[in-house]
């Protein structure tokens, strides 16, 4: 008990102090020289799982009860449900927007256009249609992002769901594991949500406002990656659905005349483009996080 307590707030502080001394030693002055922090974000996620690898060796905890382990057996539902799942939040989440807003729908896909020119592959210049265009990428974003996106997301699973969720669980129950989990891997966002991920640069109240919004949804969907966790035993099909969530997060561009509101929609970051991870995770959290729960 004395060791999981103690690297619990070991590992919180080697996250934070190495993920964040990357971030300010490393993509800031990239950046600075005029680079894209884009370009460094995958490398950020492999710390959480460096971090709970120097914990377990600084504590001697060893490397049993990793939650590494796959458990197929009786559990290919969720692992189905962490493949497909994230892809059907986020294109419910974007046809609400849509729904409420419809001249923001643009079936022509202008941004798409945009970007195929941006690459020197003109749309005039292809002889796909456009509606198959965006079926092809649709299809690969709903069914390969999870695998392709898999490793960069273990890297961060590990460490979240796989650490330090049942360490807050075992000293908080599930409820308040949800939400402290949540709001420390919002927080440990900040840097890049200041370098304009997922909510870009000069909105009002910046960049404080994108860290609370990137909070919120942290927990909600960090709320569903805990569940899958837990009901698994295994922390691989969160890294399955984070990779699915971060791969089909861009859909709705695909067919948006602009590019949106990232604190409305329609991608999941808004109030009402996320709706459906939110609603999702109040569920969970409500239905199967009983607060008395201990694991």
């Amino acid at each position: 008990m004395e060791k999981k307590k103690n690297g619990l707030w070991l590992y919180l502080i080697l996250v934070f102090i190495l993920s964040w001394g990357f971030c300010f030693g490393v993509i800031y002055p990239a950046v600075n020289r005029g680079g894209n922090y884009a370009n460094y974000a995958i490398g950020l996620m492999f710390f959480p799982a460096l971090s709970v690898a120097l914990t377990r060796l600084i504590t001697k905890e060893g490397f049993q009860n990793c939650l590494l382990r796959p458990r197929f057996k009786g559990h290919i539902r969720y692992y189905l449900l962490a493949w497909l799942g994230p892809g059907l939040l986020v294109i419910l989440g974007a046809a609400l927007y849509f729904l409420l807003f419809p001249a923001k729908l643009d079936w022509s896909a202008p941004i798409v256009r945009e970007q195929m020119a941006a690459v020197g592959v003109p749309y005039e210049a292809q002889a796909l249609p456009m509606s198959t265009i965006l079926a092809i990428q649709a299809v690969q974003a709903l069914l390969l992002a999870g695998i392709l996106n898999f490793i960069p997301s273990l890297g961060e699973e590990w460490g979240w769901r796989g650490y330090l969720y049942p360490r807050l669980t075992e000293r908080f129950g599930r409820r308040k594991a949800a939400l402290l989990g949540g709001l420390i891997w919002g927080l440990w966002h900040a840097p890049i949500i200041a370098l304009g991920h997922n909510y870009g640069l000069g909105y009002p109240g910046y960049p404080w406002t994108g860290i609370a919004a990137m909070c919120v949804l942290s927990v909600a969907l960090g709320t569903l990656l805990m569940w899958l966790t837990s009901m698994t035993g295994s922390c691989l099909p969160a890294a399955l659905a984070h990779g699915a969530f971060n791969g089909a997060a861009s859909l709705s561009m695909l067919v948006s005349a602009d590019e949106g509101n990232r604190f409305v929609g329609p991608l999941p970051t808004g109030i009402i483009g996320g709706a459906p991870i939110l609603i999702a995770a109040a569920i969970v959290f409500f239905r199967f996080a009983n607060p008395e729960a201990r694991e």
